[in-house]
C-alpha cells in the first residue's frame, strides 16, 4: 500500500476511535452519576437573541459572539431567536416531512434507500443505522425508531450559486443527492430549496460569529465556506407505545435516536412541538431540552471540538419520544468545504492543552463517521 494511502487509513482510524472514545467516556460518567440528582446544578439551554449580530456595528456582533463563546465552552447547546428565518419556511419544511413519511409509498422510498448511496443520501428506514456504533456492536441497545431522509449541499440550493468547486465527502465531483420524483411529491424540491437556502445563509452568518467568539478575524472561515458541506435531514419519530417520563434509573425500551455527538462543525435544529431531545449535562445527567416555538437549537459538533482542540464542547444528546404525539425535526449539519484540510487552531493550543489531533480533510472526517454508523460500515 502506498505511503499516502497508509497515512490516510491511519487518520481515518484515528478519527473514528477518538470520537468513540469521547462518547464512551461521557456515557460511562453519566451511568455512574445519574442517581446523584440532589447533588447536581440545574441545567438549562441558554437562549440567545442574535438580532444584534446583523448590525453594522462590530461591537454588537462581538457582544453576541461573546455569548456564543460562553455557551460553547459550557453547555455546548444554545437556542437562538432573532435569526431571520421565516415562519413560512419553518412550517413548510415540517409539513413536507409529514408528507414524505406518510404519503410516499414504501416502494418509492425503497428506490431512494441510503444503501444505494456512497454518501448516505436518501431514505433511511428505522433501525438501519445506529448513531452510536457501540450500540449495534454490543447488541444491547433498543432499536432506533427514527425514519429519515438525507440530502447534502448542491449549487442549486445555494443562494450564492456556489463557486463551481463543490467536492463530495470523498473528493468526488458528482453530487450524491437523490430526490423523489416531482409527480410523487409535488413541490418537494422547491420547498427544500427555499428552506435550505435560508438555513445555509444563517449558517455562514453564524460561522462568522464563531470566528469572533474564538478571537479570530470575522472572515477567517469565509474562504472555507464557498462550497460547504451541509447535510440536512427530515426526521420522523413515531409516538411512544408506552409513554413514560424521563427516569435516569430506568433503561428505555424505545429510543428514537441513540446517545451521540454530531459530526460536523455545528448543527442548526428545527423541531416540531413534540418534545424528545435530551442532553447529557456537564454533570453527566440526562435533561430534557424543550422545543420552543420559533427558535432553533444550535449545538457544537465533533469537528469544531477537534478544530478547537477541545476548547468548544461537543455535547452528547439523544432523542426519546416519550409522548403519544408524532415528532418531526429538521437538523442541518454545517461543515466547511469538504476538500479543506484542517489543523488545530493555533490559538487553542497551549502548554496546558497541547495539540491532540492530526490534520484531516473535512469530508474525510465526516464520511468516516457516517460509515461507522451502518451495520455494514
Amino acid at each position: 500500500m502506498a505511503a499516502a494511502a497508509v497515512e490516510r487509513s491511519s487518520t481515518q482510524t484515528e478519527a473514528r476511535q477518538a470520537a468513540q472514545a469521547y462518547l464512551d467516556s461521557r456515557l460511562a460518567n453519566g451511568a455512574s452519576t445519574t442517581t446523584k440528582s440532589s447533588q447536581i446544578r440545574p441545567f438549562t439551554v441558554p437562549e440567545l437573541d442574535i438580532s444584534r449580530s446583523f448590525s453594522t456595528s462590530l461591537e454588537d456582533r462581538k457582544a453576541i459572539a461573546a455569548q456564543i463563546h460562553d455557551a460553547c465552552t459550557n453547555s455546548g447547546f444554545f437556542h437562538i431567536i432573532g435569526h431571520g428565518i421565516s415562519e413560512t419556511s419553518r412550517t413548510a419544511i415540517l409539513d413536507l416531512a409529514k408528507r414524505f413519511f406518510h404519503t410516499l409509498p414504501r416502494e418509492k422510498k425503497e428506490a431512494l434507500h441510503v444503501r444505494h448511496s456512497n454518501y448516505f443520501r436518501g431514505w433511511e428506514p428505522a433501525d438501519y443505522t445506529y448513531v452510536n456504533p457501540a450500540d449495534w456492536e454490543g447488541g444491547q441497545a433498543a432499536p432506533e425508531t427514527k425514519e429519515g431522509f438525507n440530502w447534502g449541499y448542491e449549487a442549486g440550493l445555494d443562494p450564492s450559486g456556489g463557486d463551481g468547486m463543490y467536492a463530495e465527502l470523498d473528493g468526488g465531483k458528482e453530487n450524491g443527492n437523490v430526490w423523489p420524483e416531482e409527480g410523487d411529491l409535488p413541490g418537494f424540491y422547491d420547498t427544500i430549496k427555499q428552506y435550505y437556502g435560508q438555513i445555509l445563509d444563517l449558517a455562514r452568518h453564524l460561522f462568522r460569529l464563531f470566528a469572533l467568539s474564538l478571537d479570530l478575524p470575522e472572515g477567517h472561515f469565509d474562504e472555507m465556506m464557498t462550497h460547504p458541506g451541509g447535510i440536512a435531514r427530515l426526521l420522523y419519530y413515531p409516538p411512544s407505545k408506552d409513554p413514560q417520563p424521563l427516569d435516569p434509573k430506568r433503561k428505555d425500551d424505545e429510543i428514537g435516536l441513540g446517545a451521540h455527538t454530531d459530526y460536523e462543525c455545528f448543527t442548526i435544529l428545527l423541531c416540531s412541538s413534540a418534545p424528545g431531545l435530551e442532553i447529557l449535562s456537564p454533570e453527566d445527567v440526562w435533561v430534557p431540552a424543550p422545543a420552543v416555538e420559533g427558535e432553533f437549537i444550535i449545538n457544537v459538533a465533533d469537528f469544531l471540538m477537534r478544530w478547537t482542540n477541545g476548547v468548544y464542547k461537543s455535547t452528547v444528546h439523544r432523542v426519546v419520544n416519550r409522548t403519544r404525539d408524532e415528532r418531526y425535526s429538521v437538523p442541518f449539519f454545517f461543515s466547511i468545504n469538504y476538500d479543506q484540510m484542517v489543523e488545530t487552531l493555533p490559538s487553542c493550543i497551549t502548554p496546558e492543552n497541547p495539540m491532540r489531533y492530526p490534520p484531516i480533510r473535512a469530508g474525510e472526517y465526516v464520511l468516516e463517521r457516517l460509515r461507522a454508523t451502518a451495520k455494514d460500515g
